[in-house]
């Protein structure tokens, strides 16, 4: 009965935490898409296990003999431990692209000049600063 959580949840761990050191590892990892869609099918998984354990047996939990019970808490707790290290690589991740972002559009803005002057109606000059229009290749 809870054999299928405690598999999703196991399979959930390994993958957090072979996407964790691929990331930590390299900045590009091409199997980024694969890992993220697979997280989303487990957690899924997970969530509808649960949910399908509540709906028949409320107190499912407590059922439990005491093997069982100790395996999912371990699982449990080795799951939360992988997420809280991937959260932090796939934040620093995500803030690096930010950075590098940024640094590429105050480049491309220096490099082409984008400040604009116009003349307004009372003979004023006005300045605006556009932001530089960027294209990103993906297919690095």
């Amino acid at each position: 009965m809870t054999r299928e959580l405690h598999d999703a949840i196991v399979s959930m761990t390994a993958l957090m935490e072979e996407e964790s050191e691929q990331l930590a590892r390299s900045a590009r990892v091409p199997e980024l898409p694969e890992i993220a869609s697979a997280k989303l099918r487990l957690a899924g998984k997970i969530e509808n296990e649960v949910a399908r354990l509540g709906r028949e047996t409320p107190d499912w939990i407590e059922t439990l003999d005491d093997e069982l019970r100790a395996e999912l808490a371990d699982a449990s707790q080795a799951l939360r431990d992988a997420s809280l290290v991937n959260a932090q690589v796939l934040k620093r991740q995500i803030e690096l692209s930010v950075e590098m972002m940024e640094a590429i559009a105050a480049e491309a803005k220096r490099l082409t000049g984008t400040r604009n002057a116009t003349y307004g109606a009372r003979g004023a000059l006005g300045g605006i600063d556009a932001p530089a229009p960027i294209s990103i290749n993906t297919r690095l």
